[in-house]
């Protein structure tokens, strides 16, 4: 028997991919946003594909702030866009 996939919807595309193709942005319990490249960091998750055009999409339509039902500070898109690139 084969082992279920597990799926998750890119914020900024919002294709259905296998988790492991995806990057997750978490925000902690003391609400700090970041990426977590492993899946395994404490806190809420949102996933984005591995590409910075996704990441303009999920920007442009706000879905990381209705994702964490919290304001998103433009210097925090900053460091995400510095944290994809550099993961790339």
């Amino acid at each position: 028997m084969q082992k279920k996939i597990p799926m998750r919807q890119c914020l900024g595309c919002r294709e259905m991919k296998p988790k492991r193709e995806l990057i997750r942005v978490v925000r902690s319990p003391e609400g700090e946003i970041s990426l977590d490249f492993r899946g395994k960091a404490n806190g809420r998750g949102a996933y984005l594909c591995p590409n910075a055009e996704c990441l303009k999409k999920a920007v442009k339509a706000r879905a990381l702030e209705r994702a964490f039902s919290a304001q998103i500070p433009d210097a925090v898109y900053d460091k995400l866009n510095q944290e994809m690139e550099a993961g790339e």
